[in-house]
């Protein structure tokens, strides 16, 4: 994951920065398809994409998504991915039946919470066949905003919404109710990098902790704003993926991925899922 996170001196420019992150060492990233752990395919199923209207439409046998490959958008055609559809914004993951948490840059308004609907298994089933059409019931509306916060002085980044309707067939995330995650601590984020079908993450570690988040070594990328991370050994939702270094480089006229060694460059930030209000 890659955000350049200068000192932000204002909300604006925390947004900015926040969409961007970058991969630490190697690669960890994986389609679900390819994911063998029992655990953490069970927590895919709970996350969700966050898709504007513009890029779904209705049909007689469910909603049709469009998204420009990545080589499509300029970047480089030797990116792992570069032939996969980018249809989402941001991520979010399910505390509630009608209740899901997002980044607050994500969400900051009830006219970001209209333009926008949340996909469940927005994720490729093979390595070949995209997700272009998705069955009505994993669509969602966002019915209202029940919190947003992005402060720009301590780097809190949250929000919470209530989804037009009950989420069926997908078990609400358990999410640490008090305390902080350690240093060191093995951890999985699970999300849509560069707005890509969902990808597991794993071979990351929490490095350090601040006031409002902690900074670990994930391979995340703008789009993985408001990914639930997960304590890698019990599933428990962690924080919410903010922020972090700059996603990608230019090279001979196309973007790459800015690869960091493990335990260089700045970090990617998680805000404390013990931030966020309301969560049952």
């Amino acid at each position: 994951m890659k955000v350049s996170l200068l000192v932000a001196l204002c909300v604006l420019s925390l947004q900015a920065l926040a969409v961007d992150k970058v991969v630490y060492g190697e690669d960890n990233r994986a389609d679900v398809y390819e994911t063998r752990n029992e655990l953490f395919l069970r927590l895919a199923r709970s996350t969700a994409a966050m898709i504007p209207n513009t890029s779904l439409r209705s049909t007689g046998s469910g909603m049709q998504i469009a998204g420009r490959t990545m080589a499509q958008r300029g970047f480089c055609a030797t990116e792992r991915f570069s032939d996969q559809p980018t249809a989402a914004m941001c991520s979010g993951f399910l505390v509630a039946p009608n209740l899901l948490v997002t980044a607050g840059h994500c969400i900051q308004s009830a006219a970001n919470c209209a333009a926008n609907k949340w996909v469940f298994d927005y994720k490729m089933t093979d390595a070949r066949t995209a997700p272009s059409m998705m069955a009505s019931e994993n669509v969602y509306s966002c019915k209202r905003v029940i919190s947003t916060v992005l402060e720009g002085g301590n780097g809190n980044d949250y929000a919470i919404i209530e989804l037009d309707r009950a989420v069926v067939g997908r078990a609400p995330l358990a999410v640490r109710k008090t305390g902080r995650v350690a240093v060191g601590t093995e951890i999985v984020v699970i999300g849509h990098p560069t707005g890509l079908p969902t990808k597991v993450t794993d071979g990351a570690k929490v490095r350090s902790l601040s006031s409002q988040y902690f900074v670990a070594n994930l391979d995340t990328y703008g789009g993985n704003s408001g990914s639930a991370v997960f304590n890698a050994k019990t599933g428990v939702v962690e924080g919410i993926l903010v922020r972090g270094e700059n996603d990608y480089v230019t090279q001979a006229g196309c973007k790459a991925t800015n690869y960091c060694p493990e335990n260089g460059c700045r970090g990617e930030d998680v805000t404390f899922i013990t931030n966020v209000p309301n969560i049952p």
